[in-house]
């Protein structure tokens, strides 16, 4: 009779002939509780293949909505109309004072429609609540406080698109050439210069303040007498 083909792993009449019947019940009670705290530890520490697979799909679609979201949020930015429109712009124009290209500009940031803001903003200054002429005077004052002479002002209300027209007048009645010699007095003092390498220096200051050459060399040729 030939073997069979799976032999028995444990020959149980064998070992109890050979150590008797407690050996062979001793092994076998050792063998069972090996297979349940395999059983058990599989159970326990090793999760169902199809259960991984679902975690992982739940945690790249919860990582792909996230993304969405925050992409539909830094995109989508609800424009203003009407009345909310009007609203912003009365609190921008109380916080300062805007020419009205710059206000333009800054409503149509935020805005839904751009004629819409061009409209309001004609509509503002009609009645004076944003005013071309109200900023240029207020630029004015503001640069000769800082030392500026009539070139830097022209420049900032060209920067502005404020037409320098609307204060030409206060322009011609400024006494530049005295704006121009206390700076020079305030930076250099009132000795009159006469090396001429002192001399460029004091040019150049002024002119970089915006100063005309008439009213500089008038302004560093000017003896502390004449005042």
């Amino acid at each position: 009779m030939s073997e069979p083909k799976f032999p028995k792993l444990i020959d149980y009449a064998a070992l109890k002939q050979q150590f008797g019947e407690d050996a062979a019940t001793s092994q076998t009670v050792h063998t069972h509780q090996d297979t349940d705290a395999a059983l058990r530890f599989t159970s326990t520490h090793i999760q169902p293949l199809s259960q991984n697979n679902s975690d992982h799909k739940d945690a790249v679609a919860y990582e792909d909505e996230g993304a969405s979201n925050d992409q539909t949020q830094q995109t989508k930015r609800p424009g203003l109309t009407g009345s909310r429109l009007r609203s912003y712009a009365f609190a921008v124009l109380t916080r300062k004072e805007y020419s009205k290209n710059d206000l333009i500009e800054k409503l149509a940031l935020y805005a839904d429609n751009r004629e819409e803001v061009i409209a309001l903003v004609n509509e503002l200054a009609q009645e004076n609540y944003q005013s071309d002429q109200r900023l240029a005077e207020m630029l004015l004052a503001s640069q000769k406080r800082k030392g500026k002479g009539p070139n830097r002002i022209k420049m900032a209300l060209k920067n502005k698109k404020v037409d320098t027209a609307l204060i030409s007048e206060e322009l011609k009645e400024t006494d530049w050439t005295e704006q121009a010699y206390q700076l020079k007095v305030k930076k250099f003092g009132t000795e009159v210069a006469k090396e001429p390498k002192l001399k460029a220096k004091q040019i150049r200051f002024l002119q970089y303040r915006g100063f005309d050459m008439d009213a500089i060399m008038k302004a560093i040729r000017r003896q502390e007498q004449e005042f």
